[in-house]
Order: C-alpha cells, then structure tokens, then sequence
C-alpha cells in the first residue's frame, strides 16, 4: 500500500541544522521508499503569518527551495512545490475553517503561549495578535487534507497541529461523509493523517540549549556562510565551566546532542566516553565541526551551484505545481459540490427524470494483473480510453476524477496516428486503442471529447 508523506518548511528564514536534521533529511529517507509518495513544499503562506519583510521571504523561499535540491531532493521522484502556487490549498482552508471549533483553535499553542506574554506583560490578551496567527492550525490542516496525505513528519512540538488536522478531518467526514458519497467521492473524505516523528533528532538543541530556531537565533547555518559560518556558530554553544580533565555529562550537553544527530551508534558512543574521561569543549567543539563537516560540505558545494541558477529551481517549482494541482483540483471540485457549492440543477422531478435518462458516458474501474484500472466508456458503451495500472485503488480512483475536471478535454491528444491519450502533468494517464487511420482516430477523438463533457455534466 502507497504510503503518502507531506512536509513543509516556512520561507522566514536561511536554512539551519535543525530544519535539516529534523525535516529535511528524515523527509527525504521517507522518499526513497518503494511505498511512498512524497509531497514536500515551501509554506510560503505561512510565512506571512510570521513576517512582514517581503525581501526576506523572497530570499527565504530561493534559499530553502535550493536547500532540498542540494540536499538531494528529486523532483522527478516526489511532488515538490509552493505552497502559495496551490490555490486549492486556501479555498480548502475557508471551507474546513467553517467546521472548525473555534475551542479547538484557542488551545492551539502558539496561539495561547501569544496570549500569556500579553497577560505576563499587562497587554490586552490578544494585542498583536494577528487572525493569521489564529488560523494557522486550519491552514495547516489544508496543506495536509487537500492530498489526504497519510504520514506527516515533523517535531515534537508540532505534533499537536496534527492531532488538530484529525480533529478537523474527522468533524467534516462526520458532517460531509453521506454528502460526499452522493457526489461520488469514495469513503470519507478525508484520511485521518499521522505524525511521523524521529525520537532520536525530532528536536536538535540550537547555541543556547532551548530548540534550535529562528525565533530565538540560536541557529547553526546549514549552508549560508561555509564552514566558517559553521564553525563561529558552534563555537557559541553553551557549555559549563568544566575544565579540560574533568568529567562531563553528555545528556545535558547540546553539543553531544548535536554530534549523535550526524553520527551512528558507536562513533556517539566514543564521543560520550570522551566526554565523561575529561574531553575539554574546545575539542568537543572541533570534532563536532570535523562531524558534520564530512556531511554537510558534498551538500552545501551543489547548494551553491543551485543558488546561482534560480531559474533551474523555478521550473522545479513550477513542474511540481502541476502535479500537485492535477491531484487538488478534482480533489476540491469534488468537495465544493459536497458543501453544496456544485453547478446549480434544477430542482424539480421533471429536470431529475430528463437526467436521469440522459444517455452518459461511464468510468468503469477493475482489476486485472498489473493492478487497478479504468475504462472510460462513451454513451454508447464503446471503450475510448484504457488507463495505465495503478498500485492501489486509491490511486486509480484519484487520477479517474481528472476526467471530470474542468478543462479535461484539453487533456485528450494525439500520441501517433492511429492512437490518442488524456495526458497530465504525470504524463499518459490512459490511451485508446489503436485505430486504422487518421482519420478514423479523430472521430474517436472528438466522441471521446463529448464523453468527458457528459462527465463534466454529472459532476
């Protein structure tokens, strides 16, 4: 079964070890599955919650999006894309942010830790406060909803923004599920997502011991600055006043913390033993830099090749939108007609009996021993298009709502001159059979045309 991963990082900032160690790499071990499909974005929407510096979210997202390229990010294998790029995404928000409880949002911890400075400081509760902030949780729930990925990694202080996203998913398959089948959608409407999380690195310390973050400019740069940059920041670290010779405590040092992130079993352990023998934090502090050195310099020198071709990485970008799209907007056509917002129909028994009688054309989905498939069949019961196999039913089910989508029939090509095909931002999705002639295939063509928009029409 195809497992579905999703993350984000938000473009505030330069990327740093803990983006890295926390996301970035965990996320893209996650890619290399046979099983997985990986969604991976810049949340540059997000971004605006936090920053009102365009110039530095402008950087932020050519930094972060050269980052997952470096750090081997393969835009031919996953979906990678902006999120701003996605306009599903805050059309979806709007629709769950009015089954969201707005309980549910005043638990939220950013939200409450904004509100108790205020109080701490004799501010009004909510001075400063933005409705952005406010939202967050409902947007992150559209990030991950709109593609029901299934496995979302992230830190342990963002596991409550998934527990929210079930909630969220949960209410609107409760209100919306019967609703949803009658549109002709599968199941629920959305999958419950879970938070994928490594116990080992899912929060790195940054130079003062509290989680490494922008936010409290505790960072180690990941690639920005080179290894000097790298070396100045660790040298920063916090440390205690044990001198060289005496022995130290490697569970309450950031540096040993740091060095287990990018080292296996046994060279950790060699650095804890060195540490509780006397190793003095001047050397624990050069070997840390030599560690993550000899992983980070192969990355950072293909990081600096991408940074000066921004052109590259916009077409990456670009090529991921159209993936991502090609799955969120039948996606969201489909739930716009399930809250109601569907092409208007006449309500009365005639308009209900005309249509019901109306010769359409069908998609037919079976089996076979390549996997899970679909025919398109046109009014008259003729196959037009056979679909390439699938590995799930999911998957087939998914990719057979793009022949409803608005504009499908601009999908439908010629391949050669006697066969023809719907192709999508993946490349062929289905292809007729082949025909005698050219002519012979047009025909076929322009029926198959006509079957989408009968598609369209029960939409």
């Amino acid at each position: 079964m195809t497992t579905r991963f999703l993350t984000g990082i938000t473009t505030t900032g330069t990327p740093h070890l803990g983006n890295y160690v926390g996301a970035i790499r965990p996320a893209l071990a996650d890619s290399q599955h046979a099983n997985s499909d990986a969604f991976y974005f810049l949340a540059d929407y997000h971004a605006l919650i936090k920053c009102d510096d365009p110039a530095r979210i402008a950087r932020s997202r050519l930094e972060i999006a050269a980052t997952w390229l470096a750090c081997g990010l393969d835009p031919a294998r996953v979906t990678f894309y902006r999120q701003s790029d996605i306009p599903e995404i805050p059309e979806l928000q709007w629709i769950l942010t009015c089954v969201t409880a707005k309980g549910l949002l005043n638990r939220a911890h950013a939200y409450k830790a904004a509100v108790e400075q205020n109080v701490a400081s004799g501010e009004d509760p909510d001075a400063a406060i933005t409705a952005g902030l406010y939202m967050y949780p409902v947007l992150m729930s559209a990030d991950i909803l709109i593609f029901n990925a299934n496995k979302i990694p992230v830190g342990r202080d963002q596991v409550q923004h998934i527990e929210m996203a079930r909630d969220v998913a949960q209410r609107f398959n409760h209100l919306y599920g019967q609703a949803w089948r009658t549109a002709g959608g599968e199941g629920e409407p959305f999958t419950l997502p879970e938070a994928a999380i490594e116990e080992s690195v899912a929060t790195l310390p940054g130079l003062d011991g509290r989680k490494m973050s922008k936010s409290y400019n505790n960072t180690i740069p990941l690639f920005e600055g080179g290894s000097r940059a790298t070396r100045e920041a660790i040298a920063k670290i916090v440390t205690d006043s044990r001198a060289p010779g005496e022995p130290k405590d490697p569970d309450s040092s950031s540096l040993f913390a740091i060095f287990r992130a990018f080292a296996g079993d046994a060279e950790s352990a060699a650095f804890r033993d060195a540490l509780v023998h006397g190793m003095g934090w001047g050397e624990a502090k050069q070997r840390l830099c030599v560690r993550i050195e000899q992983e980070v310099a192969p990355l950072r020198a293909h990081y600096d090749q991408l940074m000066a071709h921004p052109d590259a990485i916009e077409a990456a970008l670009l090529e991921g939108a159209t993936k991502a799209r090609t799955i969120a907007m039948p996606r969201l056509a489909l739930l716009r007609r399930t809250v109601g917002l569907g092409a208007l129909a006449a309500p009365t028994r005639k308009a209900k009996a005309t249509r019901k009688a109306a010769r359409r054309a069908r998609i037919v989905s079976f089996r076979d021993a390549a996997g899970f498939r679909f025919r398109l069949l046109g009014t008259d019961g003729e196959e037009l298009l056979l679909s390439r196999a699938f590995a799930d039913p999911r998957g087939a089910g998914q990719a057979s709502r793009a022949f409803a989508a608005g504009g499908a029939d601009k999908a439908l090509v010629a391949l050669d001159s006697t066969r023809f095909g719907f192709v999508d931002a993946d490349g062929t999705l289905a292809e007729s059979a082949g025909f005698a002639d050219t002519a012979a295939r047009d025909a076929a063509l322009g029926r198959a045309r006509a079957a989408l928009a009968t598609l369209r029409e029960d939409a």
